[in-house]
């Protein structure tokens, strides 16, 4: 029987589960949860996507993700591709690691994103010696909520959970802690979270639509980074390898496309090659002060 086809919508939150298959721990140890949110922080930095809230447990991770335009599978299916090879080298072993696709529901009311979000957060009540203090679970996001830490990882948007608590006249950070605790019956359906909802609610959220084209990105480097298109193109320039590099990156975020689309237009070159250069993109991005700001200036310039 075929699969069904996974709801997916650019301008729509996620709640996204993913599960090892049954006889292994998806985390075996503190090392594995920092790799995996590493990882997951970089697909975020690449698609320039939201993460509003998760939890790693030990077999299985929840996340919350708005989708900010992009495709979510590219980042999910990304990010566990890379954690399961990680996973098997660092383990010695072959083989799937994740319990088939990754499930993921559309979260259309602010009510359920309310629920949801106390529910995710819950989680390490089933972990005996956070039972009665799930705030002091490292792998979830809660602890960033009540300002008991800082997001290491740069992952978290609170704004948007914030923005509902004060909706729902949530007061104060122990509120949301009481209810939080209160929010799960441990013996429910697994998937009772995944439920659905008739509410709609409209959000005012800015989505950032994935339209653009490779010939308004040329243009936008060339005025920023004084480069031409011409210059972009050249396949063995080592002068150029970084703005390439940033080009690559931004047609894979801001143009939806696939590492084989993109070969065809930088230069008819690999796709290992154009994985390699939006890396290298994301890193300059990230460190290097000349490219800090870029990522915002194009959104602000040409795709809100």
């Amino acid at each position: 029987m075929p699969r069904a086809a996974r709801e997916k919508s650019p301008d729509s939150i996620f709640h996204i589960m993913s599960r090892s298959i049954s006889e292994l721990d998806l985390f075996r140890d503190r090392d594995d949860k920092k790799k995996y949110l590493s990882l997951l922080k970089r697909y975020k930095d690449t698609f320039s996507i939201k993460i509003y809230a998760y939890c790693l447990m030990d077999n299985h991770s929840h996340i919350i993700i708005d989708a900010n335009g992009a495709d979510i599978s590219k980042v999910i299916h990304g990010t566990n591709l890379r954690y399961a090879r990680y996973y098997n080298k660092k383990y010695n072993r072959h083989g799937h690691l994740f319990q088939g696709r990754f499930k993921s529901k559309i979260i259309d009311s602010s009510g359920y994103f309310y629920r949801l979000s106390a529910y995710i957060h819950n989680n390490p009540y089933a972990i005996e010696p956070y039972r009665n203090c799930v705030e002091k679970y490292e792998f979830s996001s809660l602890g960033l909520y009540l300002g008991m830490r800082a997001d290491k990882f740069e992952l978290v948007e609170k704004g948007y959970l914030l923005s509902i608590l004060k909706s729902r006249n949530v007061k104060s950070r122990r509120q949301y802690l009481e209810y939080t605790k209160m929010s799960t019956d441990q013996n429910s359906n697994d998937d009772v979270e995944f439920k659905n909802e008739k509410t709609r609610y409209v959000s005012d959220r800015k989505i950032l639509f994935r339209n653009c084209t490779a010939e308004k990105i040329a243009v936008f480097l060339d005025k920023k980074l004084k480069i031409s298109k011409v210059e972009l193109m050249m396949k063995h320039s080592k002068k150029t390898v970084e703005q390439r590099a940033i080009f690559s990156l931004f047609l894979k975020c801001f143009c939806n496309l696939r590492n084989r689309d993109i070969c065809a237009i930088i230069g008819n070159i690999s796709q290992s090659r154009v994985s390699a250069l939006c890396s290298f993109g994301l890193d300059l991005i990230r460190e290097k002060i000349e490219y800090k700001g870029l990522v915002s200036d194009f959104s602000n310039a040409c795709c809100l």
